[in-house]
């Protein structure tokens, strides 16, 4: 009796390149949908610094390339030293009071921006646009508020820890510290989606790594065991890649909370960090 071998051969190459196809309109999706999957901007402030007791001024202030961004500028007598908050990829400035109330209570004034997209900031997020609005930051602190470098700590949790490694090699500080920061994002990418190649398809890089072996202030690196987005070995590649004199601050939680959980340690460890600084 006749049998036809090629059908099921037939069948599995028509299943193989069905699945190829999917692949690569996942590829396609991967790389066309990035922006949305690195951005999360809200654009509502839902509190202000006073709601929490933290007297603030209210700054708007411009990019070099035109853009209008919005800030606040929470200011503390007991020192000199201004931080200057750069945040992560979600969110907005109200939604990182907690931080402020830490930097005030360490006797630090602190300024937080929006970056472009986000809260009361006009334009688009976009990787360049982000370190763009980091310099324009550390611009108006100096001409505006009349800030010298030696008394500016530069302050970046996850995504905002790339864009201040970024700011930190290009100016002088008085010291950095990269918070829940991945080495670059291509490397954060692969740990999630290993079944992609990220580093070939990403429009991103915010190699953290890269720029901060060109800074050569103090830099303090923070980071949890328990986070399980941006994975611990980031943390100990970053601080390999770090000039000295370099710190390294453990902590515990989660990656959007290691430093509510960590408590008096989180405090401690910074304030020990700004003494070591003086």
């Amino acid at each position: 009796m006749y049998r036809n071998v090629n059908k099921p051969m037939n069948a599995i190459l028509g299943t193989l390149a069905f699945a190829a196809a999917c692949y690569v309109l996942l590829l396609g999706a991967a790389f066309v949908l990035q922006p949305r999957l690195v951005y999360f901007p809200e654009p509502r402030l839902q509190m202000v610094p006073t709601q929490v007791g933290l007297p603030y001024d209210d700054v708007s202030f411009d990019t070099r390339d035109g853009v209008r961004l919005h800030g606040w500028y929470v200011p503390a007598a007991e020192t000199a030293i201004t931080v200057l908050f750069l945040h992560g990829n979600a969110g907005n400035i109200s939604h990182r009071l907690e931080s402020l109330a830490i930097f005030h209570r360490l006797g630090l004034s602190t300024f937080i921006i929006d970056y472009r997209g986000y809260g009361n900031s006009e334009g688009s997020p976009d990787e360049n646009g982000t370190y763009q609005d980091a310099l324009a930051a550390w611009e108006h602190l100096r001409k505006e508020k009349q800030i010298h470098p030696e008394d500016i700590i530069i302050f970046g949790r996850s995504l905002g820890g790339a864009v201040a490694a970024w700011l930190a090699a290009q100016v002088h500080p008085r010291g950095v510290i990269l918070e829940s920061t991945f080495t670059s994002l291509p490397d954060l990418g692969a740990d999630h989606y290993w079944f992609l190649p990220v580093h070939w398809l990403s429009r991103y890089q915010y190699d953290t790594r890269v720029h901060l072996s060109a800074v050569s202030t103090p830099v303090l690196i923070a980071h949890s065991r328990d986070d399980r987005i941006v994975g611990f070995h980031h943390a100990h590649n970053l601080h390999a890649a770090a000039h000295p004199p370099k710190y390294f601050l453990e902590l515990r939680g989660g990656h959007n909370e290691g430093f509510v959980v960590s408590g008096d340690a989180y405090v401690d460890g910074l304030r020990q960090f700004v003494a070591s600084l003086r």
